[in-house]
């Protein structure tokens, strides 16, 4: 029987465990195409389901990891090959459908975007669902015509993986970006992303006033709680700001009236079920629009059995930047 190794967390009596164990290919889900997995990444969602503080995971057991980059090993869809570079992420990987810490995983083909063609499966999973969401945040923000000559854009929780993306793209875009967060020795590293200003946290975490003085045209938001709700009462008069994120909350103590004071837009950006398209999108402006030397310089690389451990530590908000997986 064939076997190979993957992170997978089991339901107990008292929550949950997870392991690096060994798992059968033949219990591997359905799907139209199976991938030869080489690299993943670890982001704030998959320490949420490694450690079991939030329910993410909602099938058991569950091959963790929510990103994926590898070949196609054998394929019944009609898009895609032996011999394919793609990406996978979302679309329940590693919440409801066994997911990509693990050297194979089977999917469906339309949950696939084909690798771009001047990335290796590492930088893609360099950038992951945490890139690929500061990037669903950008575009958003352009639709809604924030430009750079509109102000300044926030981003906050900077130092994480969306924040870190999300500043480097601002920046090379030509926007001003103000970077906030909580760790203000990594002040220099996020003015080498791209930050012509840091602020602290804790300028956001106070009870919000229903509106505030302006100080920003849009921001990226990807803390939620009564740091969205301060970032939403100190947007400029029609400014909008990009939601992805609860690292602090899932409520906003807000209220209406930066919405009909100020006509500010909230902008929910939802990565998991997003339309191929939009993916396609998305993965195409990466290409071009994100420093390839910025991503490098805030990647960290580990191995499949570092993978536990570097999830309870995303949870607790020790971790900079990305951090890849090499699977294969």
């Amino acid at each position: 029987m064939a076997t190979f190794k993957a992170i997978v967390i089991e339901k107990t009596e008292s929550g949950q465990k997870v392991a690096l164990t060994d798992f059968a290919e033949k219990d591997l889900m359905e799907g139209d195409v199976t991938i030869r997995v080489e690299w993943s990444t670890v982001n704030y969602k998959d320490g949420l389901a490694i450690t079991g503080k939030a329910p993410v995971v909602r099938r058991f057991p569950m091959i963790a990891g929510v990103d994926l980059a590898g070949t196609v090993e054998t394929s019944s869809h009609p898009q895609w090959k032996s011999g394919d570079k793609v990406i996978c992420n979302g679309w329940g990987l590693g919440e409801t459908h066994l997911g990509a810490y693990a050297a194979k995983a089977r999917v469906k083909g339309e949950w696939l975007v084909a690798l771009p063609r001047s990335m290796s499966t590492r930088d893609a999973m360099a950038i992951g669902t945490a890139g690929y969401t500061a990037m669903l945040c950008v575009l958003a923000l352009e639709r809604h015509g924030i430009t750079p000559d509109r102000g300044p854009v926030v981003v906050t929780g900077a130092a994480g993986g969306v924040g870190s993306v999300a500043v480097a793209l601002l920046a090379k875009l030509g926007y001003r970006v103000t970077a906030s967060t909580g760790r203000p020795a990594e002040a220099d590293y996020l003015k080498r992303l791209g930050a012509a200003e840091i602020i602290d946290r804790k300028e956001l975490s106070g009870p919000a006033r229903p509106l505030a003085k302006e100080r920003w045209a849009a921001g990226i938001d990807a803390v939620g709680s009564t740091t969205l709700a301060n970032v939403l009462s100190m947007t400029r008069y029609g400014g909008a700001v990009a939601a992805c994120g609860l690292a602090g909350g899932m409520d906003l103590p807000s209220s209406v009236a930066p919405f009909i004071l100020r006509g500010v837009s909230l902008l929910g950006i939802d990565s998991v079920m997003r339309p191929i398209d939009s993916r396609r999108e998305a993965w195409k402006r990466l290409e071009t629009d994100l420093d390839r030397g910025k991503l490098q310089a805030m990647t960290s690389e580990i191995g499949l059995a570092d993978v536990i451990a570097a999830g309870r530590r995303i949870v607790a908000g020790e971790v900079r930047g990305r951090i890849v997986v090499k699977i294969l």
